[in-house]
This record gives C-alpha cells, structure tokens and sequence, in this order.
C-alpha cells in the first residue's frame, strides 16, 4: 500500500521557519521523483519544489527560490523541505507527491505527472 505522510506543519510567525517531512512508504523510492506542492484558498495547486532520484537535482518555484531547501534521504524514505523566511502568502496545505518519471525544468511542477499523494499540512503564516 503507497503512503505518503506529511507532517511538521502549523502557525508560525513571519520570517519564521518551518521544517516539513513526508515520510513514504508502499514503492520504491529510490527510483522516484517527490514534490512538494501547495494550495491556498480559492487558488490552484502550484509547484514549490521538486527533487529527482538519482542525480538528486533540485528545483523550485521563483517565489520560493533562496528561502526553502528541499533534501532526500533515500534510508528513511523521506523527503524534507525546509522553510525559512516564512511570509504570509507562503499560507496554505503543503502536499508531497511521488512520480516514477525523469523530472526536468519544464515538467516537474506540473501535477499531472506525478502518480501519489499524501493528504497534506496545513503551514500558517501570520503574526
């Protein structure tokens, strides 16, 4: 049974920082790709980041550039994403999400390549 289960979200202050996981489990993991998406209210689910398996690249959306970190650790099957320099519009139900395909610049944040989801944290930002 795939799992993925995200946790380490809540109400922070601005400029604060959070540190989210999403812990897996039911595939291989070592051979897929996690992201990390978002969902404000009223808004669409975007892309924040995204780490391939193998080479491990990295990537992540403009607005998040310089402020969040994304890491893998393929002995724990976990997935980290770091986040510092909190603002308020960063407000929203992170989720992770797995894919079995090679990630690039013009795919990984798009929704539809990605296989399985967890249920999403909710990180609030405000003061």
């Amino acid at each position: 049974q795939v799992q993925l289960v995200e946790s380490g979200g809540g109400l922070v202050q601005p400029g604060g920082s959070l540190r989210l996981s999403c812990a897996t489990s039911g595939f291989p993991f070592d051979s897929h790709a996690i992201g990390w998406f978002r969902q404000a209210p009223g808004k669409e689910r975007e892309g924040v980041s995204c780490v391939t398996y193998g080479r491990e690249n990295t990537y992540y959306a403009d607005s998040v550039k310089g402020r969040f970190t994304i890491s893998r650790d393929n002995a724990k099957n976990t997935v980290y994403l770091q986040m510092t320099s909190l603002k308020p519009e960063d407000t929203a139900v992170y989720y992770c999400a797995a894919s079995g395909l090679k990630m690039f610049e013009r795919s990984w944040s798009r929704a539809i390549e990605y296989d399985y989801w967890g249920q999403g944290t909710q990180v609030t930002v405000s003061s």
